[in-house]
């Protein structure tokens, strides 16, 4: 009986880490790297350098992100008005060499619908100083200055799409970059210029005063050609005024004074303001003292978030929920056990109860070495479990403490990772169906190793279930993961524990639990045909990790990774001959599936804009600001916060989301519906949720004016979903 078994363990061992790979190199899917040039759809990003003089302590050198927009589309400002995210900047140079702080040029108001943004249009550079140290030594560097950029920037029309580059630059030391001159000339000169402060303390100096809900500006210093003409104001203050409210400015003499309305909502009450006033294509800047006290706000906005939240693009806020950790190791723990309902773990657990069976029903003789090896493969499952939760959790918050906008099941909004998940669970799957068995195909050294150590099969079982179910956000654990990432490392790596330890608890009890296995038949025949059934729910995940990636790729994608696994089929099936036919149709095989990684490999990881971003009839994709922009007229809103890879997500849409009686009582009150696809990695996405308190998908929330937020349950219910709508 021991032939018969399933010795697939060595290829998860071995096809896992190519999952691993991917999963560490997500952050890489959607950037092309190493060159000083990126272009996207919408967007022609370069890096360029201006050093007139030399690289050399004390001279002038600069770099500069220019960003070259498609018409109708934009990048933000420091302060991106309403809605929206400025452009980010992460360098990466030499000893000695520091980067300043983007000196930002004048920005223009782009209105969309009643929201009023700041930005750029066209083409636009980012100058940055670099400040070179007597540290630097260009000896050492040889006669380059060696320059890398990660960059991020949120491009806009009617919807908005996250994009990053990397880039690298070489920069001569010794040489000039005249032929950047003149976009850094042009740049210098649509800074704003410093305003003098006027007579300080006295009747003619600038000032900024808090009058009621409005800030009232008096500014003395002005150039005198500005006299009498219409100004625009620009705070660099975020979540301070009603940016698009009407508001008022006039003249008295050489005196400008305005009065801009504060925000209902607002999130920042700063003791020092920093403006820019624009005129005449020319703009002056001042850095304003704030007089008077700030009124009071009240403790939920319009949208009922925390006075504390920023817009969906900015920084993260505390959840509108609160958990203590006595709750959130509950509803972790709780959620876990849950995850086993998921279909895509059904294959995994299965094998296991093979397992299971063949050790409950050594018969007598060998009850006791039978109960005792039962029990140590429950713990060795756990172990796997538990320590795969803990490891994507850590690396989760680790790559957030980095800087990056990631959530839960981050692992699969790498095209990469989900290709690489697809090529593991169909050698499983090809196992199974008995085209392979390892023996054939590894050294025998290897293929044994489940008969020797039958706790390593068991422990990769636990890492494999993991895999495959923690994409998703099971019931109870929504709220539980959204207090994971704002708690301490220690105390968030506790809640993964839970989780990992929830979805294990179920098999660790029943191989503790002798009465259990009276439940499952001895073992016999029926195993052999047990195994090879078990290949098509494999096969079918495989199906699914191929639409996703469809949905992050499209179409070219999903076909490349379809001809990928036909050829991997065949250079299996291939080792598995003997002779010169194993010699010559082996070789050609892998020539084959060598060519063809080659050839459409790119295809697979360079991701599509717009394949994530499609809508069904009813539903409109989401977008930063388009919650606030709706609810604004009155109307209320569903936002359905999903992702392809989430079979819970698949599973409310069909069966809840897509019911006649859920449909028509969305059309009787006019609520909007939002789709927020987080299939692929979305920052203003893993904002949004951030700012509910969540941090994984599937989410669901009403939101309606003067109302707080509706959160659902994350298993939804026809029920459930019709007496929301009723409350609106």
């Amino acid at each position: 009986m021991q032939k018969l078994q399933t010795r697939w363990f060595a290829v998860v061992a071995l096809a896992f880490v190519l999952a691993g790979l991917g999963t560490s190199a997500y952050a890489q899917s959607l950037t092309k790297a190493g060159g000083t040039t990126v272009v996207t759809p919408q967007v022609r990003a370069e890096l360029l350098a201006h050093a007139p003089e030399g690289i050399a302590p004390g001279k002038p050198v600069w770099l500069g992100l220019q960003l070259t927009h498609k018409p109708e589309w934009h990048t933000y400002w420091k302060n991106s008005g309403d809605s929206g995210l400025a452009t980010q900047l992460q360098w990466t140079l030499p000893a000695g060499v520091a980067a300043g702080e983007i000196a930002w040029t004048l920005p223009k108001k782009i209105p969309i619908g009643n929201l009023l943004n700041y930005g750029y249009e066209g083409t636009v550079l980012l100058p940055v100083p670099l400040i070179i140290g007597p540290e630097f030594k260009p000896g050492e560097m040889g006669s380059e200055l060696q320059v890398k950029l990660k960059a991020a920037w949120l491009v806009c029309q009617k919807e908005c799409i996250p994009e990053e580059g990397e880039f690298a630059l070489r920069v001569s030391v010794n040489g000039s970059t005249a032929l950047n001159s003149a976009a850094f000339a042009a740049a210098a000169r649509a800074q704003p210029l410093p305003l003098p402060e006027g007579v300080a303390g006295g009747a003619s100096a600038n000032s900024l005063r808090i009058e009621g809900n409005a800030l009232a500006l008096t500014l003395h210093s002005l150039p005198a050609k500005l006299h009498g003409k219409k100004l625009d104001f620009f705070p660099e203050t975020q979540g301070v005024i009603e940016t698009a409210a009407p508001w008022t400015q006039a003249w008295t003499g050489a005196v400008w004074s305005a009065k801009v309305p504060l925000s209902p909502q607002r999130d920042n009450s700063p003791s020092t303001m920093p403006v820019v006033v624009v005129a005449l294509g020319e703009g002056w800047r001042t850095d304003l003292k704030v007089q008077g006290n700030w009124p009071s706000v009240s403790s939920q906005s319009a949208f009922g978030l925390p006075t504390g939240a920023t817009s969906a693009l900015g920084t993260t806020t505390s959840p509108p929920i609160s958990l203590g950790l006595g709750m959130a190791l509950l509803g972790a723990l709780i959620g876990g056990i849950i995850l086993n309902l998921m279909p895509c773990v059904f294959p995994v657990l299965a094998i296991k109860m093979v397992s299971f069976a063949r050790h409950a029903g050594a018969g007598p003789t060998g009850a006791n070495a039978s109960t005792r090896s039962l029990r140590l493969q429950g713990v060795a499952y756990t172990v796997g479990v538990v320590t795969s939760f803990l490891a994507l959790g850590a690396l989760m918050l680790a790559l957030r403490a980095a800087g990056e906008q990631l959530g839960w099941g981050f692992q699969l909004q790498s095209p990469a990772a989900v290709a690489a998940l697809a090529v593991l669970f169909t050698l499983i799957g090809l196992n199974l169906a008995g085209v392979f068995e390892l023996g054939s195909v590894l050294p025998s050294s290897v293929a044994s190793l489940e008969a020797r150590h039958p706790m390593v099969n068991a422990l990769l079982s636990g890492v494999l279930a993991a895999a495959v179910a923690s994409p998703c956000t099971a019931p109870f654990m929504g709220a539980s993961l959204g207090l994971a990432a704002t708690l301490p490392s220690a105390e968030a790596l506790l809640v993964f524990f839970a989780i990992g330890l929830g979805m294990a608890l179920p098999f660790l009890v029943a191989s503790w639990l002798p009465a259990v296995a009276r439940w499952i038949p001895r073992p016999g025949a029926w195993m052999v045909v047990f195994r090879k059934a078990m290949a098509f729910p494999m096969f079918a995940t495989v199906v699914w990790l191929v639409w996703v990636l469809g949905q992050q790729s499209g179409i070219d994608g999903a076909g490349a990774l379809l001809a990928g696994l036909v050829a991997l089929s065949m250079v299996v099936w291939a080792a598995t001959l003997s002779g010169r036919s194993r010699a010559v149709l082996g070789g050609l095989a892998v020539a084959g599936f060598a060519g063809l990684v080659w050839a459409v490999g790119p295809y697979i990881t360079q991701g599509n804009a717009a394949a994530s971003s499609q809508s069904s009839e009813r539903w409109t994709a989401w977008q930063p600001g388009s919650v606030e922009r709706i609810t604004a007229s009155g109307q209320a809103v569903l936002v359905d916060f999903t992702a392809a890879w989430c079979v819970t997500c698949q599973y409310n849409k069909k069966v809840v989301l897509s019911d006649k009686q859920v449909l028509a009582d969305l059309q009787t009150k006019n609520v909007a519906l939002l789709r927020a696809d987080w299939t692929k990695r979305d920052p203003a996405i893993t904002a949004a949720l951030a700012q509910l308190g969540r941090n994984g998908v599937p989410v669901y929330v009403f939101y309606k004016a003067g109302q707080a937020p509706q959160l659902l349950s994350e298993l939804l219910d026809v029920n459930e979903v019709r007496a929301a709508i009723a409350k609106l």
